[in-house]
C-alpha cells in the first residue's frame, strides 16, 4: 500500500484548468512556482510511491522521480512541426521505460493525467522500424504466443483489446493472409485504460495503477521478448 500518496489534489487539476485558458508564456512564467510546487511536486510523490509496486510487476522497468531526466514528461511542447502553436501540454504524464530503452518509443508503462480523463497502461508507441519489425516477426512466427496475449482474460477485462494505429496495406515481407494480419499492420501496440479524473484524486490511485500495469503484463512481456529483453 502506498500510504504516502493521497491522490492528485484539487490544486493540481486547477492548474491545468487555468492553463487551458491561458496557454501562453506570460501566464506560465507568472505561475511557474505553482507548476513546480504542485504539478511537479505531486508527480514526484506519485512516481516515488509507484516505484516499489512497479518493481513487483517487473524489475526491469524504471520509476525515476527526478524532475528533469526521469520518468516525468516535460510540460513544454515541441511545436516546430505542429499547427497547434500553444507552448504547453494540457496534461501531466510519466512513462516507466524498460531499462534497455532510452526514449519514449521504447516499451513502457504510461500514465496521463488531464482534467477530462486519465489514461494508463502499457505498450510501445511508434517504435523505430527495426524495433517494429521485431514485434511483427514475433507475431508472424509465433501466432500461438500472440493469441495468448490478446485472449488473456484479465487483459481483455481491463482494456478490451490491444490497440494501435495501423497501415492500410500489409507491411512488406509479411503474408497478407496471415491470421493476425490486422495486428501485423499496427505501428504501435498498447493496452490503455481510460478513467475519470476523480480516480486520480483517490488515495487508492497508486494501487489501481499498479493493478492495471499487472493486467498489461502479457502484452509487455511479449514486447520485451520480441526485442530480446527480460521481463
Amino acid at each position: 500500500m502506498a500510504a504516502d500518496f493521497k491522490g492528485f489534489s484539487k490544486d493540481f487539476f486547477g492548474f491545468f484548468t487555468e492553463l487551458a485558458d491561458n496557454n501562453n508564456r506570460d501566464w506560465f512564467n507568472a505561475n511557474k512556482d505553482r507548476y513546480t510546487d504542485i504539478v511537479q511536486g505531486e508527480m514526484v510523490e506519485f512516481i516515488t510511491n509507484i516505484a516499489p509496486q512497479l518493481e513487483k510487476v517487473s524489475p526491469h522497468y524504471i520509476a525515476n522521480p527526478k524532475r528533469h531526466g526521469g520518468s516525468m514528461f516535460r510540460i513544454y511542447k515541441d511545436v516546430r512541426f505542429s499547427k497547434d502553436k500553444r507552448p504547453y501540454k494540457d496534461h501531466a504524464a510519466c512513462q516507466f521505460r524498460h531499462n534497455a530503452g532510452k526514449d519514449a518509443h521504447a516499451p513502457g508503462f504510461y500514465v496521463h493525467i488531464a482534467t477530462d480523463q486519465i489514461i494508463f497502461g502499457g505498450g510501445i508507441w511508434k517504435p523505430p522500424s527495426d524495433k517494429l519489425k521485431l514485434v511483427r516477426e514475433r507475431i508472424a512466427e509465433r501466432p500461438e504466443d500472440w493469441k495468448k496475449v490478446i485472449a488473456n482474460k484479465r487483459l481483455k477485462d481491463t482494456f478490451g483489446s490491444v490497440a494501435g494505429d495501423g497501415l492500410v496495406r500489409p507491411p512488406k515481407g509479411f503474408d497478407p493472409e496471415h491470421k493476425y494480419i490486422e495486428d501485423l499492420k499496427r505501428q504501435s501496440y498498447f493496452a490503455m485504460r481510460h478513467a475519470k479524473p476523480s480516480l486520480a484524486r483517490s488515495k487508492d490511485f497508486v494501487d489501481e495503477v499498479a493493478r492495471t500495469f499487472k493486467a498489461a503484463s502479457p502484452l509487455m512481456k511479449f514486447l520485451a521478448s520480441a526485442s530480446g529483453h527480460p521481463y
